[in-house]
């Protein structure tokens, strides 16, 4: 692996690794990692909508979504709001090794929204597993997410967490990461230093991004997984791959 970062150790200091996943969160929200996944998950809360994927979609439709490595829980959410556009209420489910991050995710649910929003956050079930051991039967969710966790593995270990989630899910898998470049960690290292962002998160912006993907080497990983999915390029220096599971 490049480097090392807080989030890589499970007994980090709990207030450090706090601090930096409001970070990340605010990183996401602003440069294009939860709206990533939410255009990725897009298409296919719009075609059960409209009567595809089983015909299991439109008004009063519930699906789960499981995220793996969730964070704050933030990117579920934001997926959860899409749904309820397309009339579909997505139960959440975010897994996490570190205790902190998974305290945190399931105790946002219960926090005032920040202003506007109606509606409140969706309530999250928060897990504490090891992303390559998740506690989940074959075909037990509908959607499974994993954002900017792959990075944090060796390659061979990110082959068999892929071909986990392609099993665990029925309808849907969403991969989003990093997109190496040199220009990304500079631009990452700067805007973490200009929105008064602590030394740990610059710093693991930086090898975030050294750790990040080509397109050529996220389709390679899909490909040793036994995934005919092919990864894309999108904006704020992300890498973004989705597909339906084979039945």
């Amino acid at each position: 692996m490049i480097g090392t970062e807080l989030l890589d150790d499970p007994c980090a200091d709990p207030r450090a690794v706090e601090a930096e996943l409001h970070d990340i969160a605010r990183l996401n929200a602003w440069f294009g990692g939860t709206r990533a996944v939410v255009r990725a998950l897009e298409p296919y809360f719009r075609a059960a909508a409209a009567g595809g994927a089983g015909g299991a979609g439109g008004a009063g439709a519930s699906w789960t979504l499981l995220d793996v490595g969730t964070g704050l829980g933030d990117i579920p959410r934001a997926a959860a709001a899409a749904a309820r556009r397309h009339g579909i209420a997505l139960r959440l489910i975010g897994v996490d090794l570190n205790r902190t991050a998974a305290r945190l995710a399931h105790d946002a649910a219960r926090a005032p929204p920040p202003p506007p929003p109606p509606p409140p956050p969706a309530p999250l079930a928060a897990v504490v597993a090891d992303g390559g051991a998740l506690p989940f039967a074959a075909r037990s969710v509908d959607v499974v997410t994993a954002s900017q966790v792959l990075h944090h593995l060796p390659r061979a270990a990110a082959v068999r967490w892929i071909a986990a989630f392609d099993r665990l899910a029925r309808r849907a898998v969403v991969l989003a990461d990093l997109r190496r470049s040199r220009l990304g960690m500079a631009a990452a290292w700067a805007a973490a230093l200009g929105l008064g962002m602590s030394a740990s998160t610059r710093h693991d912006a930086v090898v975030s991004l050294r750790r990040g993907y080509t397109k050529r080497e996220l389709d390679a990983l899909l490909a040793a997984a036994g995934v005919a999915a092919r990864a894309r390029y999108a904006p704020g220096f992300r890498i973004v791959a989705a597909w339906a599971p084979a039945p």
